[in-house]
This record gives C-alpha cells, structure tokens and sequence, in this order.
C-alpha cells in the first residue's frame, strides 16, 4: 500500500487554515478555503443549514462501507457585545469557548474576515490597587481596542482571535486554531485521495467549541456506519510544575497519534480501538493511547445519533490548546495522517462484527 505524500504543500495549507478567523458560530473563512480545495474532487457537496460542510467520495468496491470522518472548523474566540466609546474603539466582549481571562492582557487579536487589528487591554500595573493585584483578572476587567479610526469597521457580535501568524520552527508546528485546524487539512486530504473501498462521508462541522453542535446534526444527515474523529489533543508532556513526576500527561509531543480509548463524553467502539492499533503495528507507525481525561470531541455526539454509531477519535497531540499559541510536531501530524488513511484502505465490514 502506497500512502499519499504529505509535506510542503500540506503545511501551506495549514498556513492558510491557521491564520484564518473562524471564530464559533462564524466559520465563513474556513468554509471558504475548504469549497475551494475540494471543488474538483467530490462527488456531492453541500453546506447544511448550520454551517457544517458535508462532501462525499464514493469509493468503487462492493459492499463497502459508509464512513464518516468528521473535523470542526470552528475556533475559541471571542465576541464584541458592546461598543463604550466609538471614538476610540473600545469594545466589551465575551469569551466563545474555553478560554481563560489570565492568558488574555496584553493580546493582539484580529476581528472579522477583514482581520481588523486590535488588542485587548487591561489596567496597568500602576494603576491597580492591592487586592486588585492579588486578584485574578476577569472578562469584565478588559477590553478590546481597535483604535481610533477603526471603531467604525467592527460592530458589536463580530468575532475576534488571537492574531498569532502560523509558523513553521523546525520540527515544530506553531499557530492558532491548530485545534482543529490540523484536523480539518487532514481531512481535505484524505477526500483527494480517498481509497476506493469505502464511501468517505466528509463533514467539516461547526461550533465543536461551544458544544459540539454541529456534529450532531452531520451525523444524523450522513447516516454512516461508522465514524472516525480527526481532533488535536492535549500533550501535558511537561514536567509537573512543583517539579515533580507529571502521571497524568495525557500524551507525549514526538510520540505519534493519539488513539481514544475513552473521554468524558464517549467510549471508543472497542473493534475500531482494535483496527487502529493493529494497522498501527501492522504499518510501523508509532502512536499512542491517550490517557482518559481532559476535553470530549465531535465522537460524543456522532455516536449516540440514529440507532448508534460506532465512533473513535484519533488526535494529533499539541501544547498549550485554546491559548494564543499552540504547538504541535509534523512528525505527529504525518504519521496521524498515515495511520488514518491506513486504517481506511484496511476497513472491512468484517472489522465491524459482533465481537463474541
């Protein structure tokens, strides 16, 4: 089996991806580059009346099976809700999906497709009292300044996120959104080269970050077999911050695909479990287990959806997710890529038998 390049090309258009603003609830910017890639290779397309993207590869065997592979958009954020001085551009806002007010002072931020430039301020230092120092910020205490001039190119209810350039430092991918943007370029590559033993049932989903929204209506309108979840995952790979032993790291950085046993909201099918571990070392691809905890993905939805779904997640492992940066290995991100389009060419409607 021959396994589709991957390399310089897909790292641009993760580039791409990364630097877009597809804030929850506002992926019109992602959406678009997705359209344009695949436009010569789907047999269907379309976009559901949430936003979701859902294209179809028909494969050419018989009885083969219909696999949804899903990855979202969408990006934590921000929201404008209120403009206090139109003049100077100064804008209260709200937090859209899981981010902490402590990573936020100081942070240059891009609002709408334009990217309008802005930053999100907080009172200095010298003009804080005592027990404003001790305590720790909150979304009330900060703002977003456009600047004067630009109050008049934003309005309240456009999306902001942090205005962090993708770049490549050596082994290292560096950006925002690679939570799920990393997914989602995965994904666009598997549609082109799709093997030919499955229907690949493509659905690109929105609002994952505020409640995995979206894949529970892609899920039901696909009406798959099976689903794989193409995600980012937490790699609490540091040393534990009192410097002791860290037991708990989830996964490791440089140590492949994270495969899902469980997370709070989904059990992995254990006979998908089983495929991908086996084509894993079948394959020599190196992965790991990702260790229960931290944050669900689009599975939790999928799986429950008609009469049940059986569902896996596979993640590309990264530091620092929902903050201004996050950093993954293309190391990691290829071999995901490898054990995914593996696992496809490898499924038969034998992986998915009652297990005795």
């Amino acid at each position: 089996m021959t396994i589709p390049r991957f390399g310089i090309s897909q790292v641009k258009l993760l580039e791409r991806l990364s630097n877009a603003c597809s804030v929850s609830g506002d992926e019109g910017e992602v959406r678009k580059i997705i359209l344009q890639e695949l436009r010569p290779y789907k047999d269907d397309i379309r976009v559901d009346h949430l936003g979701n993207i859902l294209a179809v590869r028909r494969g050419q065997e018989e009885g083969r099976l219909r696999v949804m592979l899903a990855a979202h958009m969408d990006e934590v954020g921000f929201m404008l809700v209120h403009q206090e001085d139109r003049d100077e551009g100064i804008f209260r806002f709200d937090i859209v999906g899981g981010v902490v007010a402590s990573h936020l002072a100081g942070q240059p931020v891009w609002i709408g497709t334009e990217h309008i430039p802005g930053v999100i301020g907080a009172k200095p230092v010298h003009l804080t009292t005592g027990e404003e120092v001790k305590n720790p910020l909150s979304i009330d205490s900060l703002r977003i300044d456009v600047g004067p001039g630009n109050g008049n190119k934003v309005k309240v209810g456009d999306r902001a996120t942090f205005a962090t350039r993708f770049t490549r430092i050596g082994p290292s991918l560096r950006g925002k959104a690679l939570d799920d943007r990393l997914g989602v370029a995965m994904l666009i590559e598997l549609i082109k080269s799709a093997p030919p033993n499955i229907d690949l049932l493509a659905a690109f989903t929105v609002q994952e970050e505020v409640g995995l929204r979206g894949a529970k209506v892609a899920a039901y309108s696909l009406e798959p077999d099976l689903a794989i979840v193409l995600d980012c995952t937490i790699a609490n790979d540091l040393p534990a911050w009192d410097n002791s032993e860290n037991t708990r790291y989830n996964t490791h950085l440089d140590a492949g695909p994270a495969i899902y046993m469980a997370d709070p909201g989904t059990i992995s099918d254990p006979r998908l479990v089983r495929h991908f571990i086996d084509t894993a070392e079948l394959a020599k691809i190196p992965y790991q287990v990702r260790q229960p905890g931290g944050g669900s993905t689009d599975a939790s939805e999928i799986h429950k959806q008609r009469t049940g779904i059986p569902s896996i997640s596979v993640s590309t492992p990264g530091r620092y997710l929902h903050t201004p940066v996050m950093i993954a290995r293309f190391s990691d991100w290829k071999n995901t890529f490898s054990l995914v389009y593996t696992a496809l060419a490898r499924l038969t409607p034998q992986v998915l038998q009652p297990e005795s």
